[in-house]
């Protein structure tokens, strides 16, 4: 294992394919006018599209290494993509947020609390809610958030899939 590829060009290649898929996808939902209440199918396919970009990477960086792989290689491989592809999509949110729809967060906050009162909450309650969620908004809060849940969701798949994937030169005698 003398000759093992550098994961850094793995990381790359597929957290900018994990970024632009995710912002095509979003753009989508935009254009058909499904971005405010979006199908249960939508979050699905968003799992598939991440999930899929970090297998993707970790194959390609164990086939790259002769077959051979270890867990932590693996766990950087597919945290280094979800990270990357997670910072694409944190700066694609502050552009929408700010310039494509700045009436986004107003139009989310009227939909969640119509849902609010649809369970009975009152309207202090409600108020209340609001108050603790906007402390969230911020722009900063929501890129340290989106971020952060990506790197956590990135370890979970990428420890899940090295674990099944990991093989080392002393499993093959």
């Amino acid at each position: 294992m003398d000759n093992q590829a550098n994961s850094k060009g793995f990381i790359v290649n597929n957290g900018v394919i994990l970024g632009v898929v995710s912002v095509i996808f979003s753009l989508v939902l935009y254009a058909t006018g499904n971005h405010l209440k979006p199908h249960w199918s939508t979050g699905i396919i968003n799992a598939v599209i991440f999930i899929g970009a970090l297998i993707l990477g970790i194959k390609q960086f164990k086939a790259a290494n002769g077959g051979f792989m270890s867990w932590g290689q693996g766990v950087k491989v597919g945290v280094g993509v979800a990270v990357l592809g997670g910072l694409i999509v944190v700066i694609y949110n502050y552009i929408f947020m700010n310039f494509i729809e700045p009436d986004f967060m107003t139009q989310m906050t009227e939909i969640q609390n119509q849902a609010f009162l649809d369970q009975g909450m009152t309207e202090e309650q409600i108020e209340a809610a609001n108050a603790m969620g906007e402390s969230f908004k911020g722009p900063f809060i929501m890129a340290a958030l989106g971020i952060v849940g990506y790197a956590i969701c990135g370890f979970i798949v990428s420890a899940i899939a090295a674990a099944i994937m990991k093989k080392s030169a002393e499993e093959t005698y």
